[in-house]
């Protein structure tokens, strides 16, 4: 077996981004100029959009407006199984593929409610499995994962379903963990880190109250802190919170 390339891809969780393709061979004598790595406009979905054209006005070439509606929709179909074969999307995100790719809106209905009806595009389990996978992977709060999945066009009913068994004591028990994994490596004045640990839970969705008494608790629960943890104000810390909270 061929030794791996350094600084392959080894992770094949299902919101992971595509691995990069190998690099094409070259005649001898030739030298690949170096690139840098892509980025924004340069990712793979956005250099397949620059590769198609769209049949509009004096953008599009004659073949394509001359496409048939069944030529029409054999493109969505390979459109839609290309992104579907990085990951699972949702309607929205397909349905903004094949408009980007200059997909008749007709015809991306009609290929979308096809797929839709074999449940190749369920809204409904994209949330679910969403939740799931940024909720024990990252430690994300409700409030966060609703967030990304309203971004990625799931609707409001959707959302509430997947997160209906994300509770409260759920929440509190992650957002307990991740303070606990933190402040094994935790270094620095105790109220520093307790500012550090607040941010952190914040950022990821987690209540201004419930951040603060999650960790005040796991700082009392160390001998160093302690002290530090019984003076903080939780009440005057969670409504300094709140006063600044976006939401």
């Amino acid at each position: 077996m061929p030794p791996r390339r350094r600084g392959a891809r080894t992770g094949r969780g299902w919101d992971a981004a595509p691995p990069r393709a190998a690099a094409g061979s070259f005649p001898s004598g030739r030298r690949r100029a170096s690139r840098p790595a892509p980025t924004g406009a340069d990712t793979p979905d956005a250099l397949d959009d620059a590769r198609s054209p769209r049949p509009s006005g004096a953008d599009a070439t004659s073949e394509e407006r001359e496409r048939t509606p069944a030529e029409w929709a054999e493109r969505a179909r390979e459109i839609c199984l290309r992104q579907l074969s990085v990951r699972p999307r949702t309607h929205a995100e397909l349905a903004t593929a094949l408009r980007a790719r200059g997909v008749p809106d007709d015809i991306a209905d009609e290929v979308l409610e096809r797929y839709r009806d074999v449940g190749m595009v369920d809204d409904e389990a994209f949330a679910r499995a969403w939740v799931n996978s940024r909720h024990s992977g990252r430690g994300l709060a409700r409030r966060a994962l609703g967030s990304e999945l309203r971004r990625k066009g799931v609707d409001n009913a959707a959302i509430s379903e997947a997160l209906a068994d994300l509770d409260d004591d759920t929440e509190a028990r992650t957002a307990r963990d991740l303070v606990d994994r933190r402040l094994r490596t935790e270094r620095g004045a105790p109220d520093a880190a307790f500012r550090r640990l607040v941010g952190m839970l914040a950022r990821k969705g987690y209540p201004p109250g419930l951040a603060v008494r999650v960790v005040k608790q796991a700082m009392a629960d160390r001998e160093q802190t302690a002290t530090f943890a019984d003076e903080v104000d939780a009440d005057a810390l969670t409504a300094a919170l709140e006063a600044t909270d976006p939401d």
